[in-house]
């Protein structure tokens, strides 16, 4: 595990909705090889954004009711929370430039 942080369903009220800054959450698994290349990506938008939007990762297959909660069907998916909601969705492997024009935006 690197810079970003982990969620779990017993935490994720308090990590996550009860967050006063942002979240980029992303949801994934240790058997995707996908999610293996967005890694160093999310660490990295973790240091970028370190103080402005708090940045995690969900082990779906350690934690179903979150990412049950959230309709997650296939990972990587990444929710970016503002204010306890969903502001924006990423299925699969986005580009940097967009996820950082996200994580401006909030």
């Amino acid at each position: 595990m690197g810079n970003a942080a982990e969620f779990t369903d017993a935490g994720f009220e308090d990590d996550v909705i009860q967050s006063s800054s942002p979240v980029l959450v992303d949801f994934w698994a240790p058997w995707c090889g996908p999610c293996r290349q967005i890694a160093p990506l999310i660490d990295e938008l973790a240091v970028q954004y370190n103080g402005k939007v708090k940045i995690g990762k969900v082990n779906v297959d350690d934690n179903p009711e979150t990412a049950q909660k959230y309709d997650i069907m296939n990972i990587p998916t990444l929710l970016l929370f503002k204010d306890g909601e969903v502001a924006e969705r990423f299925i699969g492997l986005p580009p940097r430039s967009k996820l950082e024009a996200a994580l401006q935006s909030v």
